[in-house]
């Protein structure tokens, strides 16, 4: 691709409109929720991140049956000690046995901590790896994928909903391993010590797993609906920044105001029915326990009663009954949290799910120069399944013409262009250049070998020479300071603080627009590219700039095949061919003077600019 592309990240399904428009959220926040996703589907794709880490858990298995295991001999000795030493006033036999199990449960501790401290390591790596991912799958989605989600959504998706998936693994993986084994354990253990209360205990579980059935059946919905709802916020406060000098410049203030309280109340609202349905799980539970422990209390006061059990053994029955059932209480507990990980990783998946750009063919040409002849044959083209935006294109631009392109907004004078750049596929018709379709050469090869300065220019955090740099990596310190010159930078670059090292914030903001633009233009100066499009490249710089930035574009010019998307006259005058759009057609083509003799739709449009002019 050409690295001089900026492609703008946020833009409606229309053909892309100006960055800095802000754009009233309307029905985005009132849409309809989620349909319901395969959350074991999702369990099955978290899973296939988490096999890469099978050493660390092995080895956090491992420590959760050490522990579990530890914490399961702790009970039964507790019996002993009541019956064997306590009752019959064994005063060193209680104190070795106390010793021993305080030494249980040290080392049970311990191992908690090791498993702990490894699942934090498994959960570091497999987010790791599954942001690296999603990263990787944002350089390669087509821009229609930018043009129907909001910036914010997108940095949600990678920033809230990827840290909530590693809170749930660094805990719930090992919580759930430890349950199984904790409550298998317990119940052996129990209808070892004494059938009637392990029966009597196993009677709680079917009214905590309808409590939890319940919950879990109202939750799952709120929080899909919360993250929606936390995303379209972020999106929406993303361009609010984005866009804050518009908002002030219309006096937009108090709209924009009240646009975020409604999206605010409405998180507040979905976030307030997941967390306090969700929060219901613990107190529900910890009833029920304690209900049924104290019920179990009672039959083995009844069984003590008649010499059928002791009194060790009720101590010990009592405290596996917690360890049974506490670890569906620790559930519950980590509910919230797995919750919003599941809902959070649907929605990482589906971007990574996204189709990406069409795939090189095997047999895709690379070139390691163009000759710059290009052909528009009978192309079609429309967004989604709209009203068509280009219909029946066709023209040709040989070797070194220079072709611009005119027309009212809207006429697709600039999709055009990102077809040529394989931004979006034709639908009909075919675009050639130097004879062949565009589909048959490797997009990375193509893409380098056009250089394109869009009207909405975007600068990154770093020095001016780093973003100039950008159109060449390995450029030297003297090429980036001749494009500058040549594209007409150098004159305010000399004159700040560090001149070529001054830093600058993210988009350039330190920096006028028109500053920002003659940047850009060195950039793909910097390039050398066969083929150049400039797309209102000098629309933010005043006339005298423009001047000299032209006699600096017609040196780079020479020679290669250029599209110049402009209004102002002299650059349309000097046109080898001038095509004019409107509404999504070709109406009038040739040069200047040809069109001027046709007293056409040209003719009066140059005849509008000039008064404005």
């Amino acid at each position: 691709m050409s690295n001089s592309v900026q492609p703008p990240v946020s833009q409606t399904a229309r053909p892309p409109e100006p960055r800095n428009v802000l754009r009233h959220p309307g029905g985005r926040f009132n849409g309809p929720a989620e349909k319901a996703k395969d959350q074991k589907g999702t369990i099955q794709r978290i899973w296939t991140y988490l096999k890469n880490e099978r050493l660390g858990l092995i080895s956090a298995i491992v420590y959760v049956i050490l522990s579990s295991l530890l914490s399961l001999l702790g009970p039964l000795l507790i019996g002993i000690i009541i019956d064997k030493y306590i009752l019959v006033n064994d005063i060193e036999g209680t104190i070795r046995m106390v010793l021993l199990l305080t030494a249980i449960y040290v080392a049970g501790a311990i191992f908690t901590w090791l498993q702990t401290f490894v699942m934090i390591r498994v959960s570091q790596k497999t987010i790791w790896r599954l942001r690296q991912n999603l990263f990787e799958k944002f350089q390669l989605l087509p821009l229609a994928t930018f043009d129907k989600r909001q910036q914010g959504d997108l940095m949600s998706r990678m920033t809230n909903d990827i840290e909530n998936l590693n809170a749930a693994l660094s805990q719930s993986v090992v919580q759930i391993i430890s349950t199984i084994l904790t409550v298998i354990g317990s119940a052996i253990a129990m209808f070892y010590l004494n059938w009637t209360l392990a029966i009597v205990t196993m009677l709680i579980i079917p009214c905590i797993l309808w409590a939890a059935k319940q919950i879990i059946k109202r939750s799952s919905k709120n929080y899909r609906e919360k993250q929606r709802d936390l995303g379209q916020l972020n999106g929406f406060v993303a361009e609010t920044i984005s866009n804050s000098d518009i908002t002030t410049l219309f006096g937009k203030e108090v709209p924009t105001i009240e646009q975020f309280n409604e999206a605010n109340e409405k998180l507040r609202k979905s976030a307030m029915r997941a967390e306090i349905v969700t929060g219901l799980m613990g107190p529900v539970n910890n009833f029920i326990n304690t209900l049924g422990i104290g019920i179990v209390v009672g039959v083995g006061a009844l069984l003590s009663i008649n010499n059928l059990v002791t009194i060790g053994i009720i101590a010990s029955f009592i405290t596996y009954s917690r360890q049974f059932l506490r670890p569906i209480n620790q559930l519950s507990n980590l509910f919230n949290t797995f919750q919003s990980a599941i809902a959070g990783a649907e929605r990482v998946f589906e971007i990574i799910d996204e189709q990406e750009e069409p795939k090189d063919s095997q047999n895709a040409i690379t070139k390691k120069k163009f000759n710059g002849d290009v052909k528009f044959r009978n192309v079609d083209f429309h967004y989604g399944i709209e009203k068509p935006v280009l219909r029946n294109i066709s023209f040709e631009a040989k070797a070194g013409d220079t072709i611009a392109l005119v027309g009212p907004t809207g006429s697709g004078k600039t999709t055009i262009i990102q077809l040529l750049n394989r931004f979006y596929d034709v639908r009909n018709g075919e675009v050639l250049i130097d004879g062949e379709n565009i589909k048959n050469y490797r997009m990375e090869n193509l893409r380098d070998h056009i250089g394109v300065v869009l009207q909405d220019t975007y600068l990154f955090s770093g020095s001016v020479r780093e973003n100039i740099r950008y159109g060449k990596l390995d450029a030297t310190d003297e090429e980036v300071e001749q494009a500058a010159k040549i594209a007409y930078a150098h004159n305010f670059i000399k004159y700040l603080p560090k001149r070529y090292d001054t830093m600058l914030v993210s988009g350039g903001m330190n920096l006028s627009q028109g500053q920002r633009q003659l940047i850009a233009i060195a950039r793909a100066i910097l390039e050398d590219p066969d083929i150049l499009i400039l797309d209102e490249a000098t629309s933010s710089v005043d006339t005298m700039t423009e001047v000299h930035i032209q006699k600096g574009l017609n040196n780079l010019m020479k020679g290669r095949t250029s599209f110049v998307i402009a209004h102002r006259l002299k650059t349309i005058e000097n046109a080898d061919k001038i095509l004019v759009i409107k509404d999504g057609t070709i109406l009038e083509q040739g040069n200047h003077e040809t069109l001027m003799k046709q007293h056409g739709f040209y003719y009066n449009l140059q005849n509008q600019l000039q008064i404005q002019e």
